[in-house]
């Protein structure tokens, strides 16, 4: 299944772009210039997936979101693709009234209601457009692949099916069901464009369950029509799998609590624990530098870097799962190689200046212009690689950072020994306390762990006394409130 799973998604999207045909291999044309419209849903399962200059070359000449102010372009197609919400439905509508383009191909990450679709006719019909509807498409791509083998349900309105919304103890039956319908709809898209039905499994009694059932039903459902099924006929995975059906197995976040809130050590959990890091690239704060700010003059703004962490990324890709002295050790084995050649490719130049016509002369520089002919050839390569070793720097410093100024290290290794039941060295109201280790975060972080470690919770006056040092090293106490019930 691993192996479909990358090569699934971005062909799903290119086949959409390439208004729902799929792209001919090897073809020499030029691709049907259009504009591309999506939504934030749109935006966030595109992004990881295609660069603009897959865009580009697939014919893309503008992507624009959906509620933007935007510009009549009468003679270009242009591509939809939108959640198919009221308020992305009045939009289309709009645009449909207004003759924003030549046609309009309409595809919608999950699927549309009838009466919507209706609303859509209707609105062609009143702007005399039907004919510029070219096609109407459900994608069924409610999810965002992230890597090979690692995909989540959403990034907008995340919140609203996060564990924190399933567990809060004021929920309401009807909020319920529209979460549980939400990781239905966003797994169902999955198998669909996977082109398999799972066999599920899940933990009873929780919401896992409550999943693994509507999941289920909507599955049978689908495949009670073999005519209008969704896994057969020509789907994208259709077939490729058939003979074995993936596993999909549901669970509860409740049976492993501590994890999440442990305090990484490998490179990618923490890019994603202390850096601002969303659907693989990562912002960060370029440093002020040594400059100092003349007295009474405004702070210079501090300006803004992105990286894309992605699977064309080589070093990333070998490195995200070391440990992160190891990480650093490689940037530092990877800008002395990259110096090397630099190096060799600069003695290379030096020497063609030679001087002389003797026959070892002309015999060396017969031989090195081959050298640099070939160092020449491989500058691209070259040049991909130190901008790789650029972005590793500035990405592992920023890390560096945190872990130098919150002892990130210390919290690391206390967290195992908690989590394994080992010895500690040290006790854990002196680490609460310490003043120069961690922020209010960490210290109420590292103290869930071990409230949920504990075979046996702290007695009270134990838990005062951690109660008091939380509170004075800053710490909101309403997480414990909760661990505590939990518990």
């Amino acid at each position: 299944i691993k192996a479909i799973l990358w090569l699934c998604f971005p062909v799903a999207l290119k086949r959409m772009l390439n208004f729902n045909v799929p792209p001919v291999k090897n073809s020499t044309g030029e691709p049907v210039w259009k504009v591309l419209i999506y939504d934030r849903f749109g935006q966030d399962i595109i992004s990881p997936l295609l660069s603009v200059k897959e865009l580009r070359d697939m014919g893309i000449t503008l992507h624009l979101l959906l509620h933007s102010d935007r510009d009549a372009i009468p003679d270009v197609p242009a591509v939809y693709f939108v959640m198919p919400t009221e308020e992305n439905i009045d939009r289309m509508c709009q645009d449909l009234r207004n003759q924003l383009y030549e046609s309009y191909y309409l595809n919608f990450i999950s699927a549309i209601s009838r009466s919507k679709l209706e609303d859509i006719a209707n609105a062609a019909i009143g702007a005399n457009a039907v004919t510029q509807v070219a096609k109407v498409f459900d994608q069924y791509l409610n999810f965002i692949t992230l890597e090979d083998d690692m995909f989540v349900l959403c990034n907008q309105n995340k919140e609203l099916v996060s564990y924190r919304a399933i567990n809060r103890p004021d929920i309401t039956d009807t909020e319920m069901e529209t979460i549980m319908d939400t990781i239905v709809d966003s797994l169902f898209c999955f198998f669909v464009t996977l082109g398999a039905i799972p066999i599920i499994r899940c933990s009873r009694g929780t919401a896992a369950e409550m999943v693994a059932v509507k999941l289920d039903k909507k599955l049978r459902e689908n495949l009670r029509d073999a005519r209008n099924s969704l896994f057969t006929g020509d789907t994208l995975g259709a077939g490729q799998f058939s003979f074995q059906r993936p596993l999909l197995v549901l669970v509860d976040r409740n049976i492993d609590l501590a994890t999440p809130l442990h305090h990484t050590w490998t490179y990618q959990a923490l890019v994603h624990d202390v850096l601002d890091f969303h659907l693989n690239r990562v912002n960060l704060e370029e440093s002020a530098g040594t400059e100092s700010t003349p007295a009474g003059a405004r702070p210079k703004k501090k300006n803004k870097k992105s990286y894309d962490l992605t699977s064309s990324d080589k070093f990333w890709q070998k490195h995200k799962g070391s440990p992160f002295p190891e990480v650093a050790e490689s940037v530092q084995q990877e800008l002395e190689s990259y110096r090397a050649q630099e190096d060799e490719v600069k003695r290379l130049k030096s020497i063609m200046g030679i001087e002389g016509e003797d026959e070892g002369a002309i015999s060396m520089l017969s031989d090195n212009t081959a050298k640099l002919t070939s160092a020449v050839s491989s500058l691209p390569e070259l040049l991909e690689k130190k901008r790789l070793i650029d972005l590793h720097t500035n990405v592992a410093t920023a890390v560096l950072e945190h872990i130098k100024s919150r002892k990130l290290d210390v919290y690391f290794e206390y967290e195992e020994k908690i989590m394994s039941k080992s010895t500690l060295d040290k006790s854990l109201l002196d680490m609460i306390s310490d003043p120069d280790a961690g922020t209010p975060e960490d210290k109420m972080r590292l103290f869930l762990i071990y409230y949920i470690s504990s075979a046996q919770a702290p007695s009270e006056i134990d838990l005062e006394q951690y109660k008091k040092a939380l509170t004075d090293a800053g710490c909101n106490l309403a997480p414990l409130s909760y661990i505590k019930q939990w518990k």
